[in-house]
């Protein structure tokens, strides 16, 4: 009897430290500052432009459709901001390759719809951070510029 009281204290208290630690924290960062680390110079394609909230593209050819980026990330031993710009990053890689895929030459009105969340901005996004991972869900439209 004794044995199974322990047990359920155990249990108890390791379920109470582990739920007691979670967190899951919407945050807000620059996106200059995402496009502008190195990774993201390397990787994103000079072939696909992107705008972000009301920011204005040049004259649209065709508009092909609205597609929806999720990317999660390891935040373990990174902080919010670089966890979540990994995320972002890998979400904006996602959305040009869309692009590529469909014909468009650019993503507009890109826009962060964390939890559902419609967040709509030129110079901000949102992520949510957490203990062990981060994420990103983006919205995008993506079309063909003319030429």
């Amino acid at each position: 009897m004794k044995a199974g009281i322990f047990l359920i204290l155990m249990s108890t208290l390791l379920l109470g430290l582990s739920t007691g630690q979670a967190r899951n924290e919407t945050l807000r960062f620059s996106i200059e500052s995402a496009l502008a680390h190195p990774d993201a110079k390397s990787l994103l394609r000079d072939s696909v432009s992107l705008y972000f909230g009301d920011q204005e593209p040049p004259a649209v050819e065709r508009e092909i459709g609205t597609y929806t980026s999720n990317k999660k990330t390891n935040a373990f031993n990174k902080s919010d901001k670089e966890s979540c710009d990994r995320a972002f990053l890998s979400a904006m890689i996602a959305l040009q390759e869309r692009a590529l895929s469909s014909g468009g030459n650019a993503v507009v009105n890109i826009r962060s719809f964390y939890y559902k969340n419609n967040f709509s901005s030129a110079t901000e996004y949102e992520c949510g951070a957490g203990n062990m991972m981060s994420g990103v869900t983006m919205v995008g439209d993506v079309v063909k510029l003319a030429e």
